[in-house]
């Protein structure tokens, strides 16, 4: 799975403290922290006609991780909205669009990892790309990586932060597989999540997924365990085997950037039917109904 260049990119512009800049126009300081030693937080918001779907849950998230990490001057809600809606609007977008905002300790007075360093407060930077879901509708082949998600003792995955190494690393492997992402372990040797979705198992009519030891706690994740506690379809988060996704009846990931996904085939082995499932399917339709109906208007 190859995301495809859109041309409507051609021109972007985007913001870094103020300034929008062409998308050929660099605009990060080679001091700031993110260059340095990947010193950021970021989130990954979808635009549905003017509204982002849960963007007051993403902003917290942003700042929770910001918080845990010691940012100083850290931008308040509304100035983190208006960055976006500027950003949005100077490039004429509405709809079918992802946001990834970042959040960097800033620029430092010189190269060095000490945080004491930074005396000027955080870089903010918006990026919004036209971008439709990124994952074929059709079914997923993942791979297990040998790449392992380490758990809080190594770096806490409740901190979104941006060194993505270890995701990077694993879909390399995919890559070379021939798979579309990678299934990832935790330590223990127990399902945590792919290299950028979090993952579902269904198991008749219900839904299994990982708890959340070595991953984030995903936004996507989270609507989809309320969505189905609203509409009748089981639910239960726990510790999952690789032999229990094997096995399931369907499995799906879910993310902001591709919404719900189904996966067909893991390490070679169909999932089910080997095609998209009727609870996959119904899901998917009630996240997508519940995302375009209840964003945050930003526009």
């Amino acid at each position: 799975m190859l995301q495809r260049y859109d041309e409507r990119n051609a021109d972007i512009r985007y913001w870094v403290n103020g300034v929008l800049r062409h998308r050929d126009e660099p605009g990060i300081s080679p001091f700031d922290s993110v260059v340095q030693g990947g010193d950021g937080v970021w989130e990954g918001l979808r635009l549905y006609a003017g509204r982002i779907y849960g963007l007051r849950e993403h902003l917290a998230r942003l700042r929770r991780s910001a918080v845990a990490l010691g940012f100083a001057a850290v931008p308040s809600d509304d100035d983190l909205i208006a960055a976006v809606t500027a950003t949005l609007r100077a490039n004429g977008m509405t709809d079918g669009v992802h946001i990834r905002l970042t959040l960097t300790r800033g620029v430092k007075v010189t190269s060095g990892m000490d945080p004491r360093l930074n005396q000027a407060g955080c870089t903010l930077i918006v990026l919004a790309e036209h971008k439709a879901p990124v994952y074929e509708t059709t079914g997923l082949k993942l791979v297990t990586s040998s790449v392992r998600r380490p758990g809080p003792d190594v770096l806490d995955p409740k901190i979104h932060h941006n060194n993505l190494l270890n995701s990077i690393l694993a879909k390399m492997e995919a890559n070379v597989a021939g798979a579309d992402d990678a299934l990832m372990l935790d330590r223990r040797g127990f399902v945590a999540e792919t290299n950028a979705t979090h993952l579902f198992a269904v198991v008749g009519d219900g839904l299994h997924t990982p708890f959340t030891v070595a991953c984030p706690e995903g936004i996507t994740r989270q609507t989809v365990l309320e969505l189905a506690a609203g509409n009748g379809i089981p639910a239960v988060v726990r510790d999952i085997s690789l032999t229990e996704m094997y096995t399931a009846d369907e499995v799906f990931c879910t993310g902001t950037m591709g919404e719900i996904a189904a996966v067909t085939e893991i390490d070679g082995r169909p999932i089910g039917t080997g095609k998209v499932g009727p609870v996959t399917q119904r899901v998917a339709t009630l996240y997508r109904e519940h995302a375009t109906a209840t964003g945050v208007p930003v526009l």
